[in-house]
């Protein structure tokens, strides 16, 4: 299975023992869409697999999982907690969208944060035990810095600048902080001097979301 980055395996070291797994399991899961855009050069391929991906996850709430270990991890620990295949396959409308051709533009930016960033960040408060509401701008902020990390500089910019017009996530408590952690990382990455690709798991990066942690600031 894909392996965390260093900046979500912090957040994930504060989630409590009981609620880890199952968060962990969502988070590869974003994963492993993620690494179908990466490890593709032709966009047709890519959206024949992420189209995969989103009717194995249909399918999960139907029968049992294949043989393929981020979905066997996803029907064990996820779906008992009330979640859903078919939620979880929203996310890859958010990935199937940065397959367009030409420059991203603003509607593309929106649909892609709406439905991987506050889609994973819902799901991972239910898992949490906490509000969902509280988390959607969060998350779109999340996924837009991560994929100004991962894009040219036009599409990087796009999306900075896009980031930059959400409203400030609201204060969240204890138990969804770990999420907290990762949008705080997002409005720093947003900062207008702020050089831009930041090392995940940097000095700087680690103590933000420890203050955030500590602090919900």
């Amino acid at each position: 299975m894909p392996d965390l980055d260093p900046d979500r395996t912090l957040a994930l070291s504060y989630v409590g023992a009981r609620h880890r797994p199952a968060l962990e399991a969502l988070w590869r899961l974003d994963l492993a869409l993620g690494a179908v855009l990466a490890g593709g050069r032709d966009p047709m391929l890519s959206r024949i697999k992420l189209v995969w991906w989103r009717d194995a996850l249909e399918a999960l709430d139907l029968k049992p999982a294949p043989a393929e270990p981020v979905l066997q991890a996803i029907a064990v620990a996820v779906l008992p907690l009330g979640v859903t295949g078919a939620e979880l396959s929203a996310m890859e409308e958010g990935w199937a969208v940065l397959l367009s051709d030409g420059p991203l533009t603003a509607e593309d930016l929106d649909t892609y944060a709406a439905a991987r960033g506050a889609t994973l960040f819902r799901l991972s408060a239910r898992l949490l035990g906490g509000r969902e509401s509280l988390v959607g701008v969060a998350g779109e902020a999340w996924a837009l810095a991560d994929l100004a990390r991962h894009s040219n500089e036009k599409d990087a910019d796009a999306a900075l600048a896009r980031l930059r017009t959400l409203p400030t996530p609201p204060r969240l408590p204890g138990r969804l902080r770990p999420l907290g952690m990762l949008a705080a990382l997002a409005r720093r990455d947003a900062e207008p001097n702020r050089p831009r690709g930041e090392p995940q798991g940097s000095p700087g990066r680690v103590w933000r979301m420890l203050r955030y942690r500590l602090t919900g600031l």
